[in-house]
């Protein structure tokens, strides 16, 4: 039994302490006592948290899940995910970095408000662990293409202010930056990610 007022020990401390692997299960006024006591309080909780191998936490609101979800993007540099597939959990979804939507019984809710929608919990394994990775590959690579395009057209013009004695004259025609912009944001980026995959061996 862990007492909330006694001193926070070191998380290291704890979990050599530990023999048993633990699990957590907390409902929505003892969760309310947790989270809306002092600071030294919510730690508490939060070091509890991390030593268990699950929390469960039922019969609670939807501002107490947002609760939970901040708890942890405050405490650390880890980004959080939210899953869920109703509209009591709209408020979670919105609280973390990445919010996944179920669409199912409860409405449509939670996938109008979350990042990604799939269509059952079966789904999650392959959103996570391939397209996640595969996502975050393309935005990184869009994020280089994108910066080193746009290097491209500022130095020349830079380049042009030298030759017309920094008199203010535009190198090119208005609209020509703007079709630039659109064509070699637009296209190279979508073929290039329809078509990119990534072989295993």
């Amino acid at each position: 039994m862990v007492n909330l007022t006694d001193p926070i020990p070191p998380l290291e401390e704890l979990s050599k302490q530990l023999v048993h692997k633990i699990c957590i299960v907390i409902d929505g006024s003892t969760l309310a006592y947790a989270l809306q006591g002092t600071k030294e309080t919510r730690d508490k909780f939060f070091r509890l948290a991390l030593l268990a191998n699950s929390v469960i936490c039922c019969r609670v609101s939807p501002k107490q899940k947002a609760d939970v979800v901040h708890l942890a993007k405050s405490n650390g540099p880890w980004k959080t995910l939210s899953i869920g597939d109703g509209a009591n959990d709209v408020s979670m979804i919105m609280e973390a970095h990445i919010g996944v939507g179920i669409y199912g019984k409860e409405g449509a809710q939670a996938v109008r408000s979350a990042d990604f929608a799939i269509g059952q919990f079966a789904y999650l394994k392959k959103l996570l662990l391939y397209h996640g990775r595969l996502n975050y590959r393309r935005i990184s690579s869009f994020i280089l293409y994108y910066f080193y395009k746009n290097v491209i057209v500022v130095f020349t013009e830079i380049y042009f202010a030298f030759y017309n004695g920094f008199s203010g004259q535009i190198y090119f025609a208005e609209w020509l930056p703007m079709l630039y912009n659109s064509l070699w944001t637009s296209w190279p980026c979508m073929s290039n990610y329809l078509l990119d995959r990534v072989i295993i061996k």
